[in-house]
């Protein structure tokens, strides 16, 4: 017999065991909640796993080195400038006199000058194209935070790179590369036709969006880069300061100093922590644009749910009719169908965690990925509130039918 005054819980049993009447048309029903939250969380996890990663890549670079670019690199917004940096990068160089100034202008900091050279390189068996080779000081592998571990060899010396001794440092992806076995330490390679023997192999670190891909990237003595070049040109400077906070106040004289011999869109001067501000703000802005696409599934999925219970609705006008003849609230009528879009909601909500959950686990395999709480509680959220909004109608539908007409009703 039906309760014509009941409570809360009664309501919420009785909307449960009408779900589960059908239990295929409850999977199908919140099909679309279920794709909605999976891809939500699937891909804020991404954008966070992103995040956190490049985060750990500039932390192994050190937060006290300073970077000095050719070309104007960040807009004034602080993104990435889209129109002018690309181009002065190829073109324009600085000077051993641009180091010298520099030198005397922050007397005890260690600056580095930096000439890249693109060239093959070539062990016994295996030739690697087009490849980025550093030509640096010694103190490169100081400024960059990237000394081979023990057992790994060294770095070349000072008295190598005044001498202008063919040694090189390969980064750890280039070494396995040109030498699968494993053995590279000591062995010879080629480059532009000059024998250089390989000193030390890098630690392997990892490459991040819009940062150095060190792993890739091999390093020699400045004097023999340019020999193979062929000029004296350098194409970015690094600055190591003693602290983080020596790193604003050097920024500020380094600017100083150039701007007495180049314009101001000639040349960036910025550290890791600008950088990183500038991509995470991309990514943001990526994953949300992303996760803002994901959420149409949501509101697909709050349409199928307001269909099917427009059809229940229709379905059940005899019962709804009976329970009004004997008494039965129209609010009690509206929050029962109220609850069932809801709870349909809130199955797919849970469905499509638990698979966004499993997904994020098996992607995180093969790109980082990090699931958050916030992510897991504004998905579950949205798809309560989307039932809440699309079951309205449905529910109101059913609160006003008419109980002679909905006993007539064949």
């Amino acid at each position: 017999m039906f309760n014509i005054k009941p409570s809360i819980s009664d309501l919420l049993h009785s909307s449960v065991r009408s779900i589960l009447k059908n239990k295929s048309r409850t999977i199908l029903t919140s099909l679309g909640i279920i794709i909605g939250v999976t891809s939500v969380i699937l891909l804020t996890s991404i954008g966070n796993g992103l995040s956190i990663y490049i985060d750990q890549q500039f932390e192994s670079l050190g937060t006290n080195t300073i970077f000095i670019a050719p070309g104007k690199i960040f807009n004034d917004n602080g993104g990435f400038n889209q129109s002018g940096g690309g181009g002065r990068l190829i073109t324009t160089s600085f000077t051993e006199k641009n180091i010298n100034d520099l030198k005397r202008g922050l007397k005890g900091y260690t600056i580095v000058p930096v000439s890249i050279l693109m060239a093959d390189i070539k062990s016994n068996t295996i030739t690697k194209k087009n490849m980025t080779i550093a030509g640096s000081t010694y103190q490169y592998a100081t400024a960059m935070n990237n000394i081979p571990s023990s057992g790994n060899g060294r770095v070349f010396t000072p008295e190598e790179e005044s001498k202008k001794s063919n040694v090189i440092v390969l980064g750890s992806k280039i070494a396995s590369d040109l030498f699968p076995s494993g053995n590279g330490l000591g062995k010879k390679i080629i480059i532009k036709g000059k024998t250089f023997k390989v000193v030390g192999i890098n630690d392997k670190k990892g490459s991040s969006f819009g940062g150095p891909d060190t792993d890739s990237q091999s390093y020699i003595p400045i004097g023999i880069a340019h020999d193979l070049s062929g000029n004296q040109n350098i194409q970015e400077m690094l600055i190591k300061t003693p602290t983080k906070e020596d790193v604003e106040p050097a920024k500020k004289i380094v600017t100083n100093i150039l701007l007495k011999v180049y314009d101001k869109d000639a040349f960036t001067v910025f550290d890791s922590s600008q950088l990183l501000s500038s991509i995470n703000s991309i990514i943001s802005t990526l994953t949300v644009a992303l996760t803002g696409i994901a959420a149409i599934s949501l509101i697909v999925g709050g349409i199928g749910i307001m269909n099917i219970m427009l059809v229940t609705v229709t379905e059940r006008t005899r019962e709804i009719g009976l329970r009004k003849a004997i008494g039965a609230y129209p609010r009690a009528i509206l929050l029962q169908f109220l609850f069932e879009a809801v709870i349909l909601s809130a199955i797919g909500g849970l469905i499509g965690i638990l698979l966004g959950t499993l997904g994020t686990l098996a992607i995180n395999n093969f790109f980082p990925a990090r699931i958050t709480i916030q992510s897991i509680t504004l998905a579950f959220g949205v798809s309560s509130l989307v039932g809440v909004i699309f079951g309205v109608a449905p529910a109101r539908r059913a609160s006003k039918l008419s109980p002679i007409e909905a006993l007539r009703y064949e």
